[in-house]
C-alpha cells in the first residue's frame, strides 16, 4: 500500500495498536512518547521487555519472562511498542500491530544523534535507562551499522507481507506530517 493510501486510511481509523521500529538514533522513543500523549494510548520500549532495569545495573529477563510480558502488552486493546527488535520473539506484536512504522532515517543522521545523546546523557541534560558508558556509546555504533546491513533487510524480508499496514518515515518532515494526520 503507498504512503498517500496508509495516510487516507488513517485520517478514516486512528489505530489502537502501533509497532514502530528503526535503528538506534532514529527517534522510535521520541516519536512513541508524541503519539502517546497524542492518541492517550501508552507505549512501551522493548528494551524494557527486554531487561528488568535496576539500580545497581539491568538483568536480562529470560526468553520465557520477555515473551510474556510482551503477551501481556500486546494482549490490551492499545498499545505503542517500539524497539529496534526484529526477531521471532516480536513476531506477534508486528502481527498484531494495525500500524507498523518503520523509521528509515538516513544512517549519518543516526550517527549524529547518537553522539548527541551521549554527550546530553553525560552532562545530565537527558534522561536514559542505562548508564551512558564511553563502552555502551560504542556499542551503539556498531548497533547502528548492524541495523543498517543485517536488521533492516531482515525487517523487510520478514515482515514485508505486511505492507499494507507499514508506513516508511525516512525523515523529520515526514515524522512531523505524519502527527497532523
Amino acid at each position: 500500500m503507498t504512503e498517500c493510501l496508509i495516510r487516507t486510511k488513517l485520517k478514516k481509523n486512528i489505530p489502537n495498536k502501533i509497532h514502530i521500529i528503526g535503528s538506534v538514533g532514529s527517534g522510535k522513543t521520541t516519536l512513541a512518547r508524541v503519539l502517546s500523549i497524542k492518541l492517550n494510548i501508552p507505549f512501551y520500549e522493548l528494551d524494557n521487555v527486554v531487561w528488568i532495569r535496576q539500580k545497581n545495573g539491568d538483568v536480562r529477563r529470560s526468553e520465557e519472562e520477555r515473551d510474556k510480558y510482551l503477551n501481556t502488552i500486546i494482549n490490551n486493546e492499545s498499545w505503542i511498542i517500539e524497539g529496534v527488535h526484529n526477531d521471532a520473539w516480536v513476531s506477534d506484536s508486528i502481527e498484531n500491530a494495525e500500524l507498523i512504522i518503520f523509521l528509515d532515517i538516513n544512517y549519518s543522521v543516526r550517527t549524529y544523534r547518537i553522539v548527541k545523546r551521549f554527550f546530553l546523557q553525560k552532562l545530565g541534560l537527558e534522561k536514559s535507562h542505562y548508564k551512558p558508558t564511553f563502552k555502551i556509546f560504542l556499542k551503539m555504533f556498531k548497533w547502528n551499522r548492524h541495523f543498517e546491513q543485517v536488521g533492516k533487510p531482515n525487517f523487510h524480508n520478514k515482515f514485508g507481507i505486511y505492507s499494507n499496514k507499514i508506513l516508511v518515515i525516512s525523515n523529520k518532515s515526514e515524522a512531523k506530517r505524519f502527527l497532523n494526520i
